[in-house]
């Protein structure tokens, strides 16, 4: 019951988290690339950080590069980071209400399309503030709600890190799979780089910036790739027994890095589960031994009466499975409300797929087999004259 608890349990929370964060990661820029200067791809490879640290870092000129290609659609430039090791944490404040630290991203105006993310209220930047550095933010929905929860947002005035900004509009609500995905703020990248330098260690420069490429109608997304590839290799002079000096990531390598974690994630905890369900083996092998020496009578009667070996082993092979099943059944509720009660009582995500009742009922009949074998070889071998004469 207990192995079988925890698989179940388990298994209802990875579900559920990789089934929310796929979801997410197919409404925020499905059909877009990603070109970065490095990537979770290159340090999730173990590649040198110092290596990774002396590639060029991208510009604004990449992106104008990019954006001239007749595969593209739209272009957006961001600067900062949504919460990773480059992220720009900071406390929004208006009047007396403040955030906690959230991450502040500089974008262009095209952030909303490349990114498939709805504004609720208000507007987003235009281009001229862009260009012109201009002192607007667009907040998380989270975010709103904290500062302004009985009032419109748009126009109101907030504070960064002493700097004031106006307020032009509000992101729609997206799910949070982990953390809080509506915790943020954007404001011009333009403004964010006049405000904020680049991370500085050992003499080199790391500039926080991303270009995300949409691809043009009709154009597949390995084509765009393909073009954002050729594109900044000829601007970074690279021959062709070079490899790049950047990183190209789209939705599908990140969905395909999801699975390969958390099926490597399911194999770890069955492995660690299958300790528990050997030791609960163990004393089935014990109660069933047991059961063997007291009704050593009642296996001399029935080969008496013309029982064979063969129907003896059955029948306490099906005693240790029904037993064993018993629990397994017991365990897989028990897991299921254990996935419930986190579900109802802190909001995280579950799943209860069917694989996984089967995989813990297959495993309590796997463990009655194993350990019910030998006691049930026992009885069967037992002798009915002297199994008839025990006291």
């Amino acid at each position: 019951m207990i192995g079988v608890t925890s698989i179940v349990a388990m298994t209802a929370l990875i579900g559920g988290f990789s089934g929310s964060i796929r979801t997410q990661i197919n409404q925020l820029g499905a059909n877009s690339v990603y070109l970065e200067k490095a990537g979770f791809e290159s340090f999730s490879s173990g590649r040198d950080f110092m290596e990774l640290l002396r590639r060029p870092n991208l510009t604004n000129g990449d992106a104008e590069a990019v954006a001239a290609s007749p595969l593209v659609a739209r272009v957006d430039v961001q600067a900062g980071d949504f919460g990773g090791p480059w992220s720009q944490q900071i406390r929004v404040t208006s009047g007396n209400r403040a955030t906690k630290r959230l991450p502040l991203v500089g974008t262009s105006e095209q952030f909303p399309e490349t990114n498939s993310i709805a504004i609720a209220q208000g507007r987003y930047f235009a281009a001229f503030e862009v260009q012109n550095k201009h002192q607007v933010a667009v907040l998380g929905f989270t975010v709103a709600e904290t500062l302004f929860p009985a009032a419109d947002p748009i126009g109101k005035v907030i504070r960064m890190d002493g700097k004031a900004y106006t307020v032009v509009g509000v992101f729609g609500k997206r799910p949070s799979p982990l953390g809080d995905a509506n915790a943020f703020v954007t404001v011009p990248w333009t403004t964010y780089e006049k405000r904020y330098d680049p991370w500085r260690f050992r003499g080199y420069l790391w500039r926080p910036f991303t270009i995300v490429v949409s691809a043009a109608e009709g154009v597949s997304q390995a084509d765009v790739k393909a073009e954002i590839e050729r594109i900044m290799r000829a601007r970074h002079r690279l021959r062709l027994d070079e490899p790049s000096d950047f990183d190209l990531m789209t939705a599908d390598s990140v969905l395909k890095f999801l699975e390969n974690f958390t099926r490597a994630i399911v194999l770890a905890l069955v492995v660690i589960s299958s300790i528990a369900l050997m030791v609960g083996g163990i004393g089935v092998m014990a109660i069933m031994t047991i059961s063997v020496t007291e009704r050593t009578r009642e296996i001399g009667v029935r080969k008496a009466l013309g029982a064979r070996r063969r129907e003896i082993l059955v029948q306490f092979l099906i005693e240790a499975v029904f037993l064993t099943m018993l629990g397994g059944l017991l365990g897989i509720l028990l897991g299921a409300g254990i996935g419930y009660a986190v579900n109802v009582f802190a909001g995280f995500p579950v799943a209860l797929p069917l694989w996984s009742f089967a995989l813990g009922v297959g495993f309590s009949a796997a463990v009655g087999i194993l350990f019910g074998m030998l006691p049930a070889i026992k009885a069967s071998k037992l002798d009915p004259i002297e199994a008839l004469r025990y006291e």
